[in-house]
C-alpha cells in the first residue's frame, strides 16, 4: 500500500491503518514460533509476573515504590494443577508469545521499508492495542472462543485432547485467565472490567525525542495528536455537513517536554456496568459483579436496576491514588469520602455528557439484540454462487427459529460433490454438502459436538432442488449454552430423504466471523479435515439458493422454490 502510494505520488502523505488482529483470539501461528518458546513459561503465571514487574521497574515503566497487585482470587494457584493442566497451560502461552514475535516481526518490516525509502523519519507511527489481556478463555482455556460468547462450558479434557494442534487452524483457542492476569502485570483484573487492568494498553509513538512518557492518554487522543502535528485544525463542516467536535487532547506537548502539564484531567471508562473514572490523578473504580467473581456478592449477568445501582453507589466504589499507588492496592474510600463522592458525581456527569446512560449490564444477551441494516427485515433471502462470503450480521437470522435452505443446484454425468450452502467456520456453523452422491447436512455445535446427516440414497444427476429444513421441537435454554432442539429434514425436489434429530444447537451466535458462502465452505471449515477440506468447492452447478425463515412449511416445495426464484430474477 505504501509502495503503491509512494509511486502514484511521491510527495502526497499516506494514511495506513494496519489492524493485524493480533494478539486477539483465535491465537495462531506457525508452529516454528510458537515452539521458540518451549519451557519459557513452565514456572507459571505468578513467577512470570514477578519477572514482569522486576523488568518494568528496570525499564523505568513503573517507579521504585509501585507494588506488585495480589495474586487474582480467580486464578489457580500454579503449583496445585496437575502436571497435564501445567503442560496445557504453558502451551497455550508459548503459542501466544510465539503469535506475538511473530506479529513484531512483520511490523518490523513494515517499519524497514519505511527505512529503506527514506520516509522513516518522516513518518508518525503510533501502535496501541485496543483493551487490557482478555479473558474468555476463561479459567482452564478454550479451543473455541465461541463458546463463551454462547455461555457453553469449557471441557478441560477437550483442551488436553488438542494440545498438538492449539495455534493452528483447527481450533479457535484462548489461553487461561492466570495468563490474563499476568499479561496485564503489574494492574489488578482484565478486559470487561475497569481496573487497570482492564483499560491500559502499551501505546508507543516514534518521534526523534524518544523516551517515557507518564501523562495520562486515552485512545481518544490519538486523532487530535496527529492533526497538532501536521498543524491541522480539523474543520467544522465538510461538504456542508456540520461535524460533531472532536473528543480528547493532543499529545504533542509531552513529546517536546517530559514534565509537560496532562491536559487530559478526566475520563469515565464504563463497560457491562463495571464503571470507573480517571481525574487528575486519581481513579474511582466501581467493581461489578464484585472485585473478582470468587468473592461477588451477586451474579455477573444480573441487569442493574435502580435499587442496584443505588447499592453499587452507595457501597461499592473504591479509590485510588495513582502517584502513590500506580497499581491499585490500597483503596482510600473510607478516608477519601468527599473526594470519592464528588468524583462519583463527576462519572455522572461525564456519562450524560456522553451517552452511558442508562447503563445496560448485560453481556452475551447483547449480542442477541438486533442491529441496524442497510436493508429491511426480511423473511426469504436469496444468494448467489461466485460470491464473496456474505457477512452473518446482513444475513438471516436461523438460531432457535424453524427455517429451510434450499439451493438450486445441476448435478453433472459423473456426479458432483462438495459444500453448496455454508455459514460459519470451525468455531460454530453448518454446511450444506454432497458428498459419496449423498446429499448432507453437517452441524458444528461450538466445536464441542459436531452432527451429521445424510441422505439416505444417492441424489439423481441432473436439476434440483436441495434442500434442509429445520424444525424446532423445545425451548432453547440460553443461559446453559443450548439453542432449541429440532428436527432437521433432507429434501430432495421437496421429497424428504433423510431425517435427523439434534439435541444441541448454538443459543446465540454461529462463528465470531460467521458469513454465508454458496459453492464452497472457505476458510476455517464448519467440519472436521476427515470429513473435507476447504474449499470443498461444489463440482456441479449452483443456480441460486434461498433461505426461507418463515417458519411455515411449503406444501409442494420444488413449485414455490422455483416460483420464488423466477419471481426473483423477474426483480433483478
Amino acid at each position: 500500500m505504501i509502495a503503491d502510494a509512494k509511486q502514484v505520488a511521491p510527495s502526497k502523505p499516506f494514511f495506513m491503518y494496519f489492524c493485524t488482529g493480533a494478539q486477539h483470539a483465535p491465537h495462531h501461528v506457525p508452529v516454528e514460533w510458537a515452539d521458540k518458546y518451549k519451557g519459557k513459561f513452565d514456572g507459571g503465571w505468578d513467577v512470570y509476573r514477578r519477572e514482569t514487574f522486576a523488568r518494568q521497574k528496570e525499564l523505568g515503566i513503573l517507579p521504585a515504590h509501585a507494588e506488585l497487585s495480589r495474586h487474582d482470587p480467580d486464578v489457580q494457584d500454579w503449583n496445585a494443577l496437575s502436571d497435564d493442566e501445567r503442560k496445557l497451560y504453558a502451551r497455550m502461552m508459548e503459542v501466544f508469545a510465539g503469535f506475538l514475535e511473530h506479529t513484531d516481526h512483520y511490523i518490523g518490516e513494515l517499519i524497514q521499508f519505511l527505512k529503506d525509502i527514506g520516509e522513516y523519519d518522516n513518518t508518525l507511527i503510533m501502535l496501541v492495542s485496543d483493551n487490557g489481556s482478555s479473558a474468555e478463555g476463561g479459567p482452564s482455556g478454550s479451543v473455541n472462543e465461541n463458546k463463551f460468547f454462547n455461555n457453553v462450558p469449557d471441557d478441560l479434557a477437550q483442551n488436553l485432547a488438542a494440545i498438538e494442534d492449539i495455534g493452528g487452524p483447527k481450533y479457535f483457542n484462548h489461553f487461561p485467565w492466570g495468563w490474563t492476569h499476568a499479561g496485564n502485570t503489574p494492574f489488578r483484573r482484565w478486559k470487561r472490567e475497569t481496573y487497570r487492568g482492564g483499560v491500559s494498553d502499551p501505546f508507543l509513538i516514534s518521534w526523534p525525542k524518544g523516551g517515557i512518557r507518564t501523562q495520562f492518554a486515552h485512545g481518544i487522543d490519538m486523532v487530535p495528536t496527529v492533526l497538532d502535528c501536521l498543524g491541522i485544525e480539523p474543520p467544522p463542516t465538510i461538504r456542508g455537513v456540520t461535524q460533531s467536535p472532536i473528543q480528547g487532547f493532543s499529545l504533542k506537548s509531552s513529546f517536546e517536554d517530559p514534565a509537560a502539564e496532562a491536559l487530559h484531567k478526566t475520563q469515565y471508562f464504563e463497560m457491562f456496568g463495571t464503571r470507573a473514572l480517571y481525574h487528575d490523578g486519581w481513579r474511582a473504580v466501581c467493581p461489578r459483579p464484585g472485585t473478582s467473581f470468587t468473592e461477588a456478592d451477586h451474579a455477573f449477568g444480573d441487569a442493574i436496576d435502580h435499587d442496584m445501582l443505588n447499592t453499587l453507589d452507595a457501597e461499592s466504589w473504591e479509590l485510588y491514588n495513582l502517584d502513590a499507588d500506580p497499581t491499585e492496592t490500597t483503596n482510600l474510600a473510607d478516608k477519601e469520602r468527599a473526594r470519592l463522592i464528588e468524583m462519583i458525581g463527576m462519572w455522572y456527569a461525564e456519562a450524560g455528557k456522553y451517552n452511558v446512560l442508562p447503563i445496560d449490564s448485560r453481556t452475551t444477551e447483547r449480542l442477541a439484540t438486533e442491529r441496524p441494516q442497510i436493508a429491511e427485515g426480511r423473511t426469504r433471502y436469496v444468494y448467489y454462487p461466485g460470491t464473496q462470503t456474505v457477512p452473518g450480521s446482513a444475513g438471516p437470522r436461523l438460531l432457535n427459529t424453524a427455517h429451510s435452505v434450499s439451493v438450486h443446484a445441476t448435478i453433472p454425468e459423473g456426479g458432483a460433490e462438495g459444500a453448496l450452502f455454508t455459514i460459519g467456520g470451525n468455531d460454530g456453523g453448518f454446511c450444506i454438502y454432497m458428498k459419496d452422491g449423498k446429499l448432507v447436512y453437517g452441524y458444528n455445535y461450538v466445536a464441542d459436538q459436531r452432527c451429521r446427516i445424510a441422505s439416505a440414497d444417492d441424489v439423481p444427476l441432473g436439476d434440483h432442488i436441495l434442500s434442509i429444513e429445520f424444525e424446532p421441537t423445545g425451548q432453547a435454554d440460553i443461559a446453559k449454552g443450548m439453542g432449541t432442539p429440532a428436527t432437521l429434514r433432507l429434501l430432495v425436489d421437496g421429497e424428504e430423504v433423510g431425517e435427523g434429530e439434534m439435541p444441541k444447537t448454538i443459543p446465540l451466535q454461529f462463528g465470531l466471523a460467521a458469513g454465508i458462502t454458496i459453492g464452497s465452505d472457505n476458510g476455517s471449515p464448519v467440519m472436521l479435515e476427515d470429513e473435507y477440506r476447504p474449499p470443498f468447492a461444489f463440482s456441479g452447478t449452483i443456480h441460486k439458493a434461498l433461505v426461507d425463515v418463515t417458519g411455515e412449511p411449503l406444501e409442494d416445495k420444488e413449485e414455490a422454490i422455483k416460483a420464488y426464484l423466477k419471481m426473483a430474477i423477474a426483480r433483478q
